[in-house]
């Protein structure tokens, strides 16, 4: 195992090494090799006859492959810069690496915040390979060398890892299981931020890399590691925002005797979301429950994703709100909503919300229930899937007072009530209505096994029901399934 440590200079040009035609020898010094002049030719008169001598071919193999090494780290740079979002970014990497060393597979890891790799992230490696790879221990890791804080080597390369004495008897062994050859280390580190991240590319024979290879993927990395900086932060600060936003919804369902609860909520990124959603079910003190869903609107008409993180919170108080209106007249969904809207005209005048609440009694499987501009719910059956239709009403906040009548039916044994945000219904389909349609579809044709199972058929209709072709989501997919048994 070959281990370059850090160095404060830069490198220098060098000519081309045997074997290595067209290497740069050093990227650092871009200006073109001294061309022989005049007083470099061999004969004065001839010179003088035949004009300026011309560059040799070496000196021209030399431009040549000079310009072809910065040609590939601009390409490569160039593809690095268009990825978007930190998988994609990751994924660059690791396939620009292995183009630049000649290399066939990779493994490459994130340092996480509190210090240790992160998840691995394979090229040419299967899930099971890449399990195998974290068996290694610490002390024998190659990635774990490269994400020292100190004394952390600028590259690490062995020929052989099956044959290598300086490499952990573990990591010889899973060379000589996964066909590994040889291998070549890189951290991610900036002066800014430390180390970030490091990869290893695998050869399927023993080799190693040219030293232009070497020293074009040591550029790469430099390059990378700033803008691997900026979105691991980024993902970082989404992951923060992701927890905090699932914190203000509930953390498990209640127990019912006769009801079983399922819930899904897929949020959109905040840097595209438009709104935020939210589900509960609230344990009433008569033993009834109720339940509902909706969806909080941005800071005020044409407000774009930038206004999300305002949505999440206004979502939190709006919801905590609901709660208190559902213990004290929990059994009147026309009121409860009510007394919703009055609070976001009072304290929330420049956003509107959708909503439905259901006021549920699992002994009797009677279900009372009110929508304020939301998409009917779906009432899943052993002979199929109908809507539930309430009747048109504006959204809360919109209109200075909101009134609309309530819709009461009991269920029967084995029945799944379904309760969805628009989010969903617009993702299931070209238009709202068609969304809506399919979405029902899709539960009246879920397998039985699926259909009497509410955690189930939560997770297959958040599978097959949105469209892979639609644009990014700019609301969060929300769904609630309470079944009768």
């Amino acid at each position: 195992m070959t281990n370059s440590h850090p160095s404060t200079s830069h490198p220098s040009p060098t000519t081309a090494e045997p074997g290595e035609p067209g290497c740069a020898g050093g990227l650092t010094v871009l200006d073109p090799p001294d061309l022989p002049g005049p007083a470099d030719a061999p004969d004065g008169d001839t010179a003088a006859a035949d004009g300026p001598t011309a560059p040799s071919a070496t000196v021209q193999d030399r431009l040549a492959g000079r310009l072809s090494d910065i040609t590939s780290l601009h390409e490569h740079t160039e593809r690095l810069v268009r990825a978007r979002g930190l998988d994609a970014t990751l994924d660059a990497v690791l396939a620009s690496g292995a183009a630049l060393l000649g290399a066939s597979r990779g493994v490459l890891v994130t340092l996480m915040p509190g210090g240790g790799a992160g998840q691995p992230v394979g090229l040419g490696l299967d899930r099971a390979s890449l399990g195998a790879l974290e068996t290694v221990p610490t002390e024998q890791s190659l990635l774990a060398r490269l994400l020292r804080e100190q004394d952390r080597p600028e590259q690490l390369h062995s020929r052989d890892l099956a044959e290598d004495p300086a490499i952990g008897g573990r990591l010889r062994e899973l060379a000589v299981h996964l066909g590994l050859g040889g291998a070549v280390g890189l951290p991610f580190a900036t002066v800014e931020d430390g180390p970030l991240a490091a990869a290893v590319w695998f050869y399927d024979r023993p080799a190693e890399p040219t030293r232009c290879q070497r020293e074009l993927a040591h550029h790469y990395c430099e390059i990378a590691a700033q803008l691997l900086a900026r979105q691991l932060e980024a993902e970082r600060t989404r992951r923060t925002t992701e927890a905090l936003r699932r914190g203000l919804l509930p953390d498990h369902l209640p127990q019912a005797d006769g009801l079983r609860l399922a819930a899904r909520l897929v949020p959109a990124g905040l840097d595209h979301s438009n709104g935020s959603d939210w589900y509960d079910a609230i344990p009433l003190p008569d033993g009834t429950l109720g339940l509902t869903v909706g969806s909080v609107s941005g800071d005020g008409p044409g407000a774009g994703p930038g206004s999300a993180p305002g949505a999440a919170a206004a979502m939190g108080r709006i919801r905590a709100a609901l709660r208190a209106y559902a213990v004290l007249e929990g059994e009147d969904p026309v009121s409860v909503l009510g007394d919703l809207q009055l609070l976001l005209k009072t304290t929330e005048p420049t956003r509107t919300a959708t909503a439905v609440y259901a006021w549920v009694e699992p002994e009797e499987r009677r279900i009372t229930l009110a929508g304020a501009g939301h998409c009917p719910p779906v009432l899943v059956g052993r002979h199929g899937a109908e809507f539930v239709e309430t009747s048109l009403s504006a959204p809360l906040g919109m209109l200075a007072c909101w009134e609309a009548p309530g819709v009461e039916f009991t269920a029967a044994r084995g029945d799944t009530l379904l309760l969805y945000t628009e989010g969903l219904a617009r993702r299931c389909g070209p238009t709202l209505h068609a969304g809506q349609a399919n979405l029902r579809r899709a539960a009246a044709d879920a397998p039985r096994d699926v259909r009497i199972d509410p955690d189930r058929l939560c997770a297959h209709l958040l599978a097959v029901c949105p469209d892979p072709d639609a644009a990014p989501a700019t609301d969060d997919l929300m769904l609630l399934a309470a079944r009768f048994e």
